[in-house]
């Protein structure tokens, strides 16, 4: 394995597109896409790419770890192959119908100009029939998510003899969905020939196991991006005592006049149905976006918040990877997420292509150490703040007036309340059984 250096996230060195030895076309509908320097992983991973070198990076969402896989794979079209038949030369995995959907795009976007590439995007939640037909045909590029892909290789609608690269695109959120199997399924049923790219938020547990399993002496990339990344986002945090408490502040902070769009996310589906019907029933436009809505539903939800028809998404973590809208001023984290990465990919909803952007995280105490995960994962500290008149029941019942506050402090507030029920159960219990001696408090 060769390991390349972590980037530095404030080095200045920049690479134009030029000079990473892609076709003349491709560099043209780049271009015209708006594109005109290398991000630092593609700046890293192209050029191994194209040597035809498998790679394993850790990038996040936002570092450009898209275009850094699919240029290099569309100049890989650029050759006819020496194979026949109508299978896909490049397969990218990944793991949510949006995120297909969007580098699906992407690839359109990109390949305008070469003439022979056609791509195929299958996922669940649509009718099999139209995906069939596609498959029928040619085409080169075939993007999908595990559980339809494995469904076509049972059915053997698709042949993978003429394979050349197969990309895993956030693995480690593919892990987590329980598609460990399906993935190993899948390149088990893909020639041992082919080039192998793995991406994923972070290279470590079941995701370095998986990428030893798939590769050869692979080429490791590992792109700090994190704290350059949001420098545009406000991240503010509310500690909460309840439920009620919750939605007292959602409440507070949909009627703030800055607030033009934004994505509430919650732990689970039914309570993201709950909030909604409460959010429609004060007038707002709300809508929900879970992993038990089909295709279609998601599809028109996700239009009609780019088009404005819907101000508030309340969503689960399925939306946090492969939404890319501009308009989105806030996003809301309900509830926190299960793990750090999770945080990242959600705030990283808002603050896109340069803007500013603002997110809003509700804790209970005993999720401190969750936020100190988070900070030193980011780089970042998290703003505490207070509302008037919505303060948490320790900051009410706590005179001390010091600001700003701090993760210290708030602890220091939950020990001494703690402290002081206790000492009042122990000065009552010794009460007690001055006045019962014969009782066994």
């Amino acid at each position: 394995m060769v390991v390349l250096p972590a980037s530095n996230p404030n080095s200045c060195h920049i690479m134009s597109f030029d000079n990473l030895n892609l076709d003349p076309q491709i560099l043209r509908a780049v271009g015209e896409a708006g594109y005109f320097e290398a991000t630092k992983v593609q700046t890293e991973a192209i050029p191994k790419i194209l040597e035809g070198l498998d790679i394993r990076a850790s990038a996040q969402t936002g570092t450009g770890k898209t275009a850094a896989f699919l240029l290099p794979a569309l100049n890989y079209l650029i050759a006819p192959s020496n194979l026949d038949g109508k299978g896909p030369r490049i397969l990218i995995l990944v793991p949510t119908r949006e995120l297909a959907m969007q580098i699906a795009s992407q690839t359109e976007k990109f390949s305008k100009y070469l003439s022979r590439v056609r791509t195929v995007c299958i996922v669940g939640g649509v009718p099999y029939p139209p995906q069939v037909r596609q498959l029928s045909r040619p085409y080169e590029i075939l993007i999908a998510t595990p559980g339809r892909l494995i469904d076509f290789i049972h059915r053997k609608k698709i042949n993978f003899s003429r394979l050349e690269m197969l990309v895993l695109d956030e693995a480690d959120r593919m892990l987590d969905m329980g598609f460990s199997k399906p993935v190993e399924e899948i390149v088990a049923a893909t020639p041992s020939s082919r080039q192998t790219l793995l991406f994923s938020a972070t290279l470590r547990g079941s995701v370095l196991k998986l990428s030893e399993k798939l590769m050869d002496c692979p080429v490791e990339i590992t792109v700090h991006a994190n704290r350059e990344k949001h420098e545009n986002i406000h991240q503010i945090l509310h500690f909460v005592d309840d439920l009620a408490h919750k939605n007292r502040l959602l409440d507070y902070i949909l009627t703030q006049q800055e607030m033009k769009t934004g994505i509430v996310f919650t732990s689970t589906k039914r309570y993201t149905d709950h909030l909604v019907k409460e959010l429609l029933d004060k007038g707002y436009k709300a809508a929900a976006l879970h992993g038990d809505m089909n295709q279609r539903q998601r599809t028109r939800t996700i239009n009609e918040l780019r088009h404005g028809k819907i101000k508030i998404l309340v969503a689960t973590d399925v939306a946090a990877r492969g939404i890319d809208i501009q308009s989105i001023t806030h996003v809301i984290n309900f509830d926190l997420p299960k793990n750090t990465e999770d945080y990242v990919h959600r705030i990283g909803r808002t603050g896109r292509a340069g803007t500013m952007g603002t997110a809003i995280s509700f804790a209970v105490g005993t999720e401190i150490s969750l936020i100190k995960h988070i900070e030193k994962f980011t780089g970042q500290t998290i703003e505490i703040k207070e509302i008037v008149g919505l303060e948490p029941r320790s900051q009410k019942q706590s005179s001390q007036k010091a600001h700003p506050l701090s993760l210290r402090r708030f602890e220091n507030r939950r020990f001494k309340s703690k402290t002081s029920v206790l000492h009042k159960k122990s000065t009552r219990g010794r009460y007690n059984r001055k006045l019962c001696p014969g009782k066994i408090n």
